[in-house]
């Protein structure tokens, strides 16, 4: 298991480090800031569990998520417990307080343990996994969706759909004709619901169409700026992480 600490109080980190090992349990890498933690994540594979503290020195550890795409598992651990509904919102595994004690700590990898099955592990690339949807048996994918305009209904056909993306807790799609309409649905559910040959996600707020790529730039730290037909509301970045796939499903 891949672990990682991200915690500003180094006492506190090596300490919990030391009770991870105590439960054969090896926590190598440890982090301290937002900003070294944005770094890492833009550089590294992301791990498998994340213990994470909530105010570190530069910032709540939430800004993290506001620009990294995380695929890891995170228990968060904090001193104050105001944050916990911000933290359950991010789908964390538990919410420890400090100072942590080991039955505590032996509690949320038990958890981590029931929510994270053991299996054995098969490395797919991006062609692996697109060859195996090649004829899907019995896949069914969205091909419109109804929006509720007032106190009337309107169907909206798929590939009049730019993007798909996520705003102030609302998730919204964008059309052709340059509108956006709220959906009472969230960007993981449409993860099984949007075609994979026509979209993708390239971070943490926006899937796009790859009908609706007009341009492509490079950005800053190895990333890329997606310019579509007529959505101009935000910058459409491909998550540094995503970059390798993004480019695999141009192709």
């Amino acid at each position: 298991m891949n672990v990682i600490i991200i915690e500003d109080e180094k006492p506190s980190a090596r300490r919990l480090q030391r009770m991870l090992n105590n439960l054969d349990i090896n926590a190598e890498v440890m982090l301290h800031s937002v900003e070294e933690s944005m770094v890492w994540f833009q550089e590294n594979k992301h791990p498998d569990l994340i213990f994470l503290d909530i105010q570190l020195s530069d910032g709540l550890s939430f800004e993290i998520f506001e620009e990294i795409d995380i695929q890891s598992a995170v228990i968060f651990t904090t001193a104050y417990d105001e944050y916990a509904l911000q933290a359950f919102k991010l789908n964390s595994i538990d919410y420890l307080l400090k100072p942590i004690d080991d039955e505590d700590l032996k509690k949320a990898m038990g958890k981590y343990k029931d929510r994270v099955p053991v299996m054995n592990k098969v490395t797919l690339d991006f062609n692996d996994i697109k060859n195996l949807l090649i004829n899907p048996i019995d896949r069914e994918y969205k091909k419109r969706f109804s929006i509720k305009v007032g106190q009337h209904l309107k169907l909206v056909n798929i590939d009049d759909i730019e993007c798909f993306y996520s705003e102030n807790k609302g998730t919204y799609l964008y059309t052709t004709e340059g509108r956006n309409y709220l959906l009472d649905t969230t960007l993981e559910q449409l993860i099984d619901e949007l075609e994979p040959e026509k979209f993708f996600r390239i971070n943490r707020k926006f899937f796009i169409n790859i009908n609706a790529i007009k341009d492509m730039v490079s950005y800053t730290n190895s990333r890329l700026q997606v310019k579509l037909q007529t959505y101009k509301d935000q910058d459409v970045i491909v998550a540094r992480e995503r970059v390798k796939d993004f480019k695999d499903w141009l192709e």
